[in-house]
């Protein structure tokens, strides 16, 4: 018999003693299943924060910084976080020729806006005329507010899709005046639809008004606001300009070198970061888990297939006097193995599809799967049943004919 027919027959046999061995197969099966679904979901994961993360930088803008107001010590202990004022916009806009928009913002978290009977509790900010192009967000129904209107201090605004739904229904909201707190304004036009943030946070439920306007009439303020957002020409030299434009704010805020900043920048870079860590915490809860259902389906189909060898002593033997030879044997004991982990992969992908389901629903997590997930599942899948198939098979192959018979 050629050495292929011999192979062919040999995974025959092994495909036969799967099906006669029921209970052991289920068994070793579901072992492998759950550690191939961690090992999956990790590298799904994975894949999915980074593919996140690059459409976040995409719509954040890879030539952008984000400046708040507050360092990170003063957020953490509940310091005076308004720092940044609008003569700073004015003097950074001179400063740095390739800034080609500086944008102030001011925003009020939870401020109740109302239309006729519908009320809701939404994020109010306060920008100037160029919000949208700064952001990369269309308006896509009416118009944008003016320099004008800023100048003017004018009641008007532009909302976000999903606080427009919430309170115009399937009205046109371009027109309508809606109550901020107790400010009539008007609305001149409705921002593209954004999603959620990486946390859950709803990007569309927002009123953008004129800076003046919300400073002046909403917050009692003429000189602080709570952010800016710059976009440079000259990206490739962007981590420069970080540096620079803290050194820039730390010299205007007169902050002495022991002194930690009162600004935060925000880059591209940090969202990539947050991103990462955000993935980092499944990554590893999944990965110890995964690792440990790998070992345990390993030691289970050891000690099962070990055992499997006792109880087909006799098998073995016959077939050894019937001129088997010791590798037939082996690759038979071995087939078998492969045979149920790569079931066993092939069932712990379809139970990380579904799994992935079940997070991005519940939690809005980013997950990706592609075909280096699967070659990863089935890989392990194939390393834990030579791995562990390999010991019983070597005792099932050294068995001798006689004893064997015997046995």
């Amino acid at each position: 018999m050629s050495d292929a027919g011999r192979f062919l027959r040999i995974l025959s046999q092994s495909a036969k003693a799967v099906r006669s061995y029921t209970l052991r197969t289920v068994f070793c099966l579901v072992s492998v299943a759950f550690g191939i679904a961690s090992i999956t979901l990790i590298v799904a994961a994975t894949e999915g924060a980074y593919q996140k993360a690059f459409e976040i930088v995409a719509r954040f803008g890879p030539d952008s910084l984000l400046v708040f107001g507050g360092g990170e010590e003063a957020r953490a202990t509940g310091r005076r976080q308004k720092t940044i004022t609008l003569d700073d916009i004015d003097a950074v806009r001179d400063a740095f020729s390739t800034a080609y928009l500086v944008v102030p913002m001011t925003a009020m978290r939870d401020v109740p806006v109302s239309y006729r009977n519908r009320k809701y509790q939404s994020l109010v900010i306060g920008s100037t005329s160029d919000y949208s192009r700064v952001w990369t967000w269309p308006v896509v129904q009416g118009s944008d507010f003016t320099d004008d209107d800023v100048r003017g201090l004018r009641n008007v605004g532009l909302i976000g899709q999903f606080l427009a739904s919430e309170l115009f229904g399937d009205e046109d909201p371009v027109g309508k005046t809606i109550l901020i707190k107790r400010i009539p304004v008007k609305i001149v036009g409705v921002l593209s639809e954004r999603g959620t943030t990486p946390t859950g946070e709803r990007l569309d439920d927002r009123v953008i008004i004129p800076i003046s306007t919300i400073m002046r009439k909403l917050q009692n303020e003429t000189t602080y606001v709570s952010a800016m957002r710059i976009r440079f020409l000259d990206r490739e030299n962007l981590y420069a300009h970080v540096e620079e434009l803290r050194t820039f704010l730390r010299a205007r805020h007169k902050l002495p070198t022991e002194e930690p900043d009162d600004f935060t920048t925000v880059s591209p870079r940090e969202i990539t970061k947050f991103l990462v860590a955000l993935t980092g915490s499944l990554v590893a809860f999944l990965g110890i888990t995964g690792v440990i259902a790998l070992v345990v389906a390993g030691f289970v189909i050891a000690n099962l297939f070990l055992l499997s060898v006792r109880e087909r002593t006799q098998e073995i033997g016959i077939r050894r006097a019937a001129g088997a030879k010791r590798r037939d044997i082996m690759f038979q004991f071995l087939g078998e193995s492969v045979l149920i982990t790569t079931l066993g992969g092939l069932a712990g992908f379809a139970l990380a599809f579904a799994s992935s389901k079940l997070l991005t629903s519940v939690a809005e997590f980013p997950i990706h799967f592609s075909s280096k997930a699967f070659v990863v599942g089935m890989v392990l899948s194939w390393a834990v049943g030579i791995g562990f198939g390999l010991q019983p098979a070597n005792r099932a192959a050294n068995l001798k004919p006689i004893e064997a018979i015997k046995g």
